[in-house]
């Protein structure tokens, strides 16, 4: 089962794996992490305190 991110009709994005690559989501998002692009989610996340990747999208875009 594909765990692709896409953005719900309810405007939610819909889980993402936390071992995805930070260049993967910083391409498909259009963000900079700040962190190497071979680092996976999970280490982003925490490094930003988010518990998802959508609170931490809403953490850097203010």
């Amino acid at each position: 089962m594909s765990k692709e991110r896409d953005m719900g009709k309810d405007g939610r994005y819909r889980a993402k794996r936390e071992d995805t690559l930070v260049k993967t989501i910083e391409k498909k998002y259009g963000v900079d992490l700040g962190v190497r692009s071979d680092a996976q989610l999970h280490t982003v996340l925490r490094k930003h305190g988010a518990g998802s990747l959508s609170q931490l999208l809403k953490k850097l875009n203010g």
